[in-house]
């Protein structure tokens, strides 16, 4: 399981299954250039590997407006 913090929802969540960054972004409906992932203060690229137990921080980044 990863642990998502969604923002600026402010919402938390939790995932199965998602053994890369664009997998992710993809379970939770974002694009990945639409969208930030932050793990331990660092930026992912969307290749990089997730593990069971991450937390990280799917900021979205593009205007709603």
């Amino acid at each position: 399981m990863i642990t998502v913090r969604l923002e600026p929802e402010n919402r938390e969540l939790t995932i199965d299954r998602a053994a890369t960054v664009t997998q992710l972004l993809h379970k939770l409906g974002r694009k990945p250039g639409r969208a930030l992932v932050i793990r331990n203060g660092g930026l992912l690229t969307p290749d990089l590997n997730l593990k069971d137990g991450d937390h990280v921080i799917v900021r979205d980044v593009g205007s709603k407006g």
